[in-house]
């Protein structure tokens, strides 16, 4: 166990060093930087300007260093000083917004994970074991309605509804007295009035993925000859449903947390957006667009970490459910 255990650390903390090296790629890729988008809006202003100060500029910022060299420095800030750069559009410490945006982000695919799993089991779980049944049709339709339907559509459709037939439309995550109060119990109390919305939009695409899959996974299970094999021993249909074939049919439900959870980060940007969100979404959009590199990249590794610890739990949680799986 203690072997499984540290190889699939070490796997996780290679493909979080990957990741960084990638995002920091992945956001000079665009022609430009941020001191480019800057020349631009100055000389719509004021006309032309001395290349001296675009010189000065570049090198105030560090953007006339090797990638490498900008990498190493941005990895060495994180590593021993917490620091992921400064925010050229916000004027901000982006290590600061990162620290504001990311607890709210994390709460709501928290949520929405915990809503998919607690629908999706008990649903696919019957369906399967009342197949064809008037609720393995409805399942069925739910489910492929579920998958059809875009997040931000579905977020829209929303937003309409409230707004035409609540007299509000359901945006933000507070009230307007507890937006930009400090924590309470009180906060807490209406942050969960008004989260069960996002956490829906966001965990209908999922929950109806995960529906088909426990309901696939448990069909396939019960046709084996050791379900037929504990019937004759006269052991009891639920007890044998849920000691046998249920647990069985819980290995790819348990690892589909590891490609469900970008799905739930991915969805969390756009719906965010949409229903005006205080989490990461809008801020790492605007820093994308503005080519604000540190905000993006550390939003991006921050956001990919949390992800591949969303892996790994989902291995642990296989090599719990199935001991086979760490002897492999």
């Amino acid at each position: 166990m203690w072997k499984y255990l540290l190889r699939r650390s070490l796997y996780a903390l290679f493909t979080v060093w990957v990741i960084s090296l990638l995002a920091f790629a992945i956001i000079q890729l665009p022609p430009g930087d941020y001191v480019t988008d800057l020349l631009k809006q100055l000389r719509a202003q004021a006309g032309n300007v001395p290349p001296e100060w675009e010189e000065r500029m570049r090198q105030i910022y560090g953007f006339d260093d090797p990638f490498i060299i900008q990498y190493f420095k941005w990895m060495r800030n994180i590593i021993l000083h917490g620091q992921f750069g400064y925010s050229f559009f916000y004027k901000r410490d982006a290590g600061e917004m990162i620290v504001e945006r990311l607890p709210m982000s994390f709460a709501l695919s928290l949520f929405s994970t915990f809503f998919v799993w607690i629908v999706a089991l008990p649903i696919g779980f019957y369906s399967a074991v009342r197949r064809y049944s008037i609720v393995d049709y409805a399942a069925s339709f739910m489910g492929f309605f579920g998958m059809a339907i875009p997040n931000f559509l579905l977020a829209l459709i929303v937003l309409f509804v409230t707004y035409r037939y609540m007299g509000g439309a359901l945006i933000g995550l507070f009230s307007k007295n507890f937006a930009e109060a400090p924590w309470s119990w009180a906060k807490f109390v209406d942050l969960l009035k008004h989260i069960w919305v996002p956490m829906v939009i966001i965990g209908v695409g999922s929950t109806a993925g995960l529906i088909r899959t426990m309901r696939a996974n448990l069909l396939d299970e019960l046709n084996k000859p050791y379900v037929e094999t504990a019937r004759a021993k006269g052991l009891s249909e639920m007890r044998l449903l849920i000691k046998y074939p249920l647990r069985h049919a819980l290995n790819p439900f348990v690892s589909t947390l590891g490609w469900m959870l970008p799905g739930l980060v991915s969805g969390e940007v756009i719906v965010s957006m949409v229903l005006n969100l205080p989490t990461s979404g809008p801020v790492l959009y605007q820093a994308l667009v503005q080519q604000d590199q540190y905000v993006a990249a550390g939003f991006i590794l921050v956001l990919s970490t949390l992800t591949v610890i969303g892996t790994f739990i989902s291995d642990l949680l296989l090599a719990w459910v199935d001991p086979r799986i760490r002897l492999q």
